[in-house]
């Protein structure tokens, strides 16, 4: 298991104590936890932003599509 070092505020580190004895874990624990949720909302936020560019892109395209039955379908032949 790897060390991590950091500096503090003092007023961040006063609540986060409190915090982890209210809810009886170390403050190694609960920090480990805090990293942990933020690692998994950053992935979800980022599969989210990959979803959503997928999404545009195949908007994008059935727009031309759309476009081009169109032009298809208000020619004099057709």
């Amino acid at each position: 298991m790897g060390t991590i070092s950091m500096r503090i505020d003092e007023e961040l580190l006063s609540e986060m104590d409190r915090q982890a004895k209210a809810l009886h874990l170390t403050k190694s624990e609960y920090l480990r936890r805090a990293i942990n949720e933020m690692r998994e909302k950053v992935a979800r936020d980022l599969g989210r932003q990959r979803l959503q560019e997928a999404s545009r892109k195949v908007r994008r395209e059935s727009m031309r599509i759309n476009r081009e039955f169109a032009e298809f379908e208000d020619a004099p032949d057709a």
